[in-house]
This record gives C-alpha cells, structure tokens and sequence, in this order.
C-alpha cells in the first residue's frame, strides 16, 4: 500500500496557462479603467476674449407725455350749463379756438348787477371823503369806503371776465386728448372738461429704480425703442432732461425724463417706449458674450478653453451688461479663450471642438472675437 501524497506537483505547462490567464485579466482591467478616464468631446462655439470700448445702459420702460408748458386742462369758470360741445377728442385745434360754449344768463346778469354796485361804491366813497375834509366823519369811515369801492371794483372785473369766459377757448395749439363736456349738463369748476396738449412738444418719462436713477445724469445720451428684444425698432434718440427727486408711491420709481430730439416718426402722447440710458463708458473693458455665463450659486462661472482645447470651468466677476455682452471685472484675460454656444452643457475638463455645420453656409462660431 502506497504513502499518501503530502502535496501535487502541477505540470510545468499548466503553471504557464495559469500565468498568462491572470496576465490577460489584469490588462483587461487596465482598459477599464482607462475607458473611465476618457474626456468627454463637446461640440461648441469658442470666442477670444478682447479689450474694447464698451458702453453700459439701463434700459427702461416709459410713456410720451407732453412737454411742461405745452399741455392744458380746462374746466368751466363758474357753476354752469353746457350749451353747446364743439370740437370732439382726437380733433386738432388753434389757439383761442372755441371748444364748449356755457348758458352765460347767469354771467351776463352778475355782470350787469355789478356796474351799479361800483357806482354806489363809487358815490359813498365820495360822500365820506367830503365828510372826513368837513371834521365830520371819522378817517375809518373814508377807509371803509375805499375797501368797499375796492370790492365793486374786483367784482366788475370778475363779472366781466366771466361774460368772457362763457366760451372756453384753447389757449394753445394742440389735440384735444380728452373731452368730458356733455351737451345739457352741469358743469362745476373743480371737474375737468377738456384736456389739450401740444403733440410736437413731447417727452418720454421713464419709470426707474431708485438704485439706476441715482447713476444717472442730466445730459446722459438715450436711445429709444419699440420694445426691449434687440431687434427692436430705434425710434429716436436724445438725452436726459432731468431726474425726478421723489419716489412715486405707487410704483416704487422715480421718473426720468427724456428729451427726444432726433426722432424717426411723430412720436404720440400715451405711446409706450422702451429707453436705453448710456450711464458709463470704459475705453479698454474686458467683455464675453451672454450665451459664455453659467450660473454658478449667487454669481457666474465660465468655461476657459486652453491650448489643447480642454475647457476649465472658471468664476467671473461682472460689470455692466448689454443685450448681447457682459463686462468681466474679474476671472479672465484679453486673448483667452471662452465657450460660448452650448456653455451650459460643458462640464470642467472637457475637450471641445468646433460644432457641425447643419447648412449651407452655416458657421462653426468657434474663435470670434467677443465684440459690444
């Protein structure tokens, strides 16, 4: 009976099966793990960045208005009866044209009550003055007359303005921009009637924050609009006329008004415009597209693009903006490089190429420079 095997002896062929087995897994497991580490390629746009002039604006929404000076609001002189409307809303009037006509009995007969009045006044006056030369009367008495001739005098000239004033007449050229006169109605001195303005003497009154208004001056260039998108029709430009002192109660603004100068087409009382007010011009600012900001927590970041084209997710910090540009302050230089089209789906160490053209004619948009 044999001894028991104490341990086996493998053949030498098998230990080099063994050994080329284990050798194949572990370079299977290297390609593994090199396949984890492979960037990832985005196709997105790239711009240098530059140093240019750029201009910074406050864009703000407003109304065209009437000059001060070139608009009126009429009402009647006295309580009175609306005889007779002449001119509609909308309608184009002169100066010293009439506009409504009043019942004028009650005028015409305060004015004839009140020449007697003035020559009763007029006679004690008179009387007292004789009086106060003779030792007679008291000097209070000749200055009682005198106040109460005084009277009759303002009276008579009331009365006969009011004669006058029985037909409302513009007093100035303009459109007549409301009409609440009724034919048949009464009229009372403290309801407006009619209310005119100059149409070519207008200004645009802007509705801006407080912290904007207190970066703007009197003088400021103004470019206005017809909406605020950038394709947006340029309807006339001018400057600040002046910056209002108050903060409206309603709205929380403060009123910017802006003189029009140089406009396209008549500008229209009530017409809604949008201004672009010029508050700062730098000479050499460093500038990046819009589309090249990514959120970032309470700021924004951007992706840098180095020589090899791996882009690097960088914070910046910003200025003024525009409607196609930021100002960088802080977080990148003039001549490097930024993603712009497709920025929000780059992740940091990614390598970048151009995108493909998807037409005719279609642009890479890659390494434009990042112009205001």
């Amino acid at each position: 009976m044999s001894a028991p095997a104490i341990g086996r002896q493998w053949p030498f062929h098998a230990l080099l099966s063994m050994l080329a087995v284990t050798a194949c897994s572990k370079k299977g497991g290297g390609d593994a793990a090199a396949t984890d580490k492979v960037q990832p390629v985005i196709a997105a746009g790239i711009a240098v960045v530059t140093a240019q002039p750029f201009t910074e604006t406050i864009v703000a929404i407003g109304t065209v208005q009437a000059r001060a000076g070139y608009s009126a609001v009429l009402s009647a002189p006295a309580p009175a009866r609306i005889a007779n409307v002449l001119v509609t809303a909308g309608q184009t009037v002169t100066r010293n044209q009439p506009l409504v006509e009043f019942d004028s009995a009650a005028f015409q007969a305060a004015a004839q009550s009140a020449d007697p009045a003035l020559t009763a006044a007029q006679l004690a006056r008179d009387r007292a003055q004789r009086l106060v030369d003779l030792g007679v009367a008291a000097r209070k008495d000749l200055e009682q007359a005198d106040a109460e001739l005084a009277r009759a005098k303002a009276d008579v000239v009331a009365a006969r303005r009011l004669v006058e004033l029985a037909v409302m007449r513009s007093p100035i050229s303009g459109v007549v921009t409301r009409m609440a006169a009724t034919l048949g109605a009464a009229a009372d001195p403290n309801q407006p009637l009619v209310e005119l303005a100059d149409p070519s003497m207008v200004d645009v009154l802007l509705s801006m924050q407080p912290t904007d208004a207190a970066r703007i001056r009197p003088g400021a260039a103004v470019t206005l609009h017809t909406g605020q998108a950038a394709n947006a029709e340029t309807l006339a430009s001018g400057s600040v006329a002046d910056v209002g002192g108050i903060v409206d109660s309603t709205g929380r603004t403060v009123a910017v008004r802006v003189r029009a100068d140089h406009a396209r087409r008549p500008l229209r009382i009530g017409e809604t415009l949008f201004g672009e007010v010029v508050v700062a011009v730098r000479p050499r600012a460093i500038t990046v597209p819009l589309e090249s900001l990514v959120p970032e927590g309470d700021g924004f970041k951007v992706f840098v693009v180095d020589s090899a084209d791996v882009a690097h997710g960088r914070p910046v910090t910003l200025g003024g903006r525009t409607d196609k540009f930021a100002e960088v302050l802080k977080g990148v230089s003039a001549g490097e490089r930024v993603v712009t089209l497709g920025a929000f789906g780059v992740e940091d160490g990614a390598k970048i190429t151009a995108p493909a053209k998807s037409g005719p004619g279609a642009t890479a948009g890659s390494d434009s420079a990042a112009k205001p």
